[in-house]
């Protein structure tokens, strides 16, 4: 009989298999892929939309700063691809590419995306507001067939308010916000790493986990895994409020965490802390990367979240209006990174931070 079958190779690519032969017409079943970042609104928002259309799809997902995933996939006409939380900017050949041998592309996104391809098989939901996330677009889009998980990706994503908002207009108590914010900063946590052995679980392993689970409370209740990522989380988040600011100004501080595996895995999450705790000031949290340089997370003042991705696209980095990132600041940048970044008058000058001196 013909066989076919679908796969994700060791280098995380996706492929598949046809093994038929002979002559005559034959019928293939046209693969689906589904492609998110690793980090908590990622998965949040494909499980969402995996859970809502039912049929089966190959995940290719990784780390945090692992954004150019789609030029790992290997797809053909007819076939479906779903993103979430990817930029598009970041990925736009590989988009492009998709598009050009006849696949459907779904994209879901909250980063800035440029001007979008006009192409008939590319369904785009793109939406920058600095109040949105991936999750949450899911969620419009189904109806909030799976709002529970949409509400951990948005907490994971630092939009507390805006979770809190809709956890209160679904009918959730105190202690169901409690647990959904917990799993959403703690599944985020999980993402930020230079390496998989930084992390506790690969993304895609925890994925699978969740799959298991149409409501995330189930997830919290059954799996040892929670609790255990949750205790690491707080573990490495006391080592790194041990280490005081590097620079303090009027608008903004910056941290710089010794080099350890440690220090890479909570490097957003305790840009997140300090931004909530410190909500009139931008944050800025480095650390060491494995062979030089820096990995870099910033987050715009709580109070006027803006200008975050601008600053940082001046070094090289990208992200959202209240929070974006560097893969990597050589380490002779520091200096002028240190300058720029503690002069800006974040929250005042939003045309200054579209316009950065560099």
């Amino acid at each position: 009989m013909p066989r076919t079958g679908r796969h994700l190779l060791p280098d995380g690519e996706v492929s598949s298999t046809d093994d038929s032969s002979g002559g005559g017409s034959r019928a293939v079943r046209a693969r689906r892929i589904d492609i998110c970042n690793g980090d908590a609104d990622g998965l949040c928002a494909a499980i969402q939309w995996r859970f809502h259309t039912t049929p089966p799809a190959v995940l290719c997902t990784g780390l945090k700063r692992e954004i150019e995933l789609l030029g790992r996939i290997h797809a053909s006409s007819g076939d479906e691809v779903c993103v979430f939380d990817l930029s598009m900017a970041r990925n736009r050949a590989a988009l492009d590419a998709l598009l050009e041998r006849g696949v459907r592309v779904r994209y879901f996104d909250h980063h800035a995306a440029g001007v979008l391809p006009s192409h008939p098989g590319l369904e785009a939901h793109i939406d920058g507001a600095s109040d949105a996330c991936t999750s949450l677009i899911v969620d419009d889009a189904i109806g909030g067939s799976f709002r529970a998980w949409a509400l951990v990706g948005a907490y994971g994503d630092n939009l507390a308010l805006v979770a809190d908002r809709l956890a209160d207009a679904s009918g959730l108590g105190s202690d169901a916000k409690a647990d959904l914010r917990r799993l959403g900063e703690t599944i985020n946590y999980n993402a930020y790493g230079q390496e998989e052995r930084d992390v506790c679980i690969a993304p895609a392993r925890l994925y699978a986990v969740m799959a298991g689970y149409r409501d995330p409370r189930s997830m919290i209740a059954a799996e040892s895994i929670v609790a255990e990522l949750v205790a690491r989380r707080a573990d490495d988040l006391a080592r790194a409020r041990a280490w005081p600011a590097w620079r303090e100004a009027a608008t903004a501080r910056m941290f710089v965490l010794p080099d350890a595996a440690w220090s890479r895995r909570v490097v957003g999450t305790l840009a997140n802390v300090l931004a909530n705790e410190d909500r009139q000031r931008a944050q800025a949290v480095l650390a060491p990367r494995n062979g030089g340089g820096y990995v870099v997370s910033v987050r715009a003042p709580v109070a006027a979240p803006r200008g975050a991705d601008a600053f940082c696209r001046g070094f090289g980095g990208e992200g959202r209006a209240r929070a974006a990132g560097l893969d990597r600041l050589a380490e002779g940048d520091l200096d002028r990174f240190e300058g720029v970044f503690l002069a800006l008058r974040w929250g005042e000058d939003s045309d200054r931070l579209n316009r950065p001196p560099f």
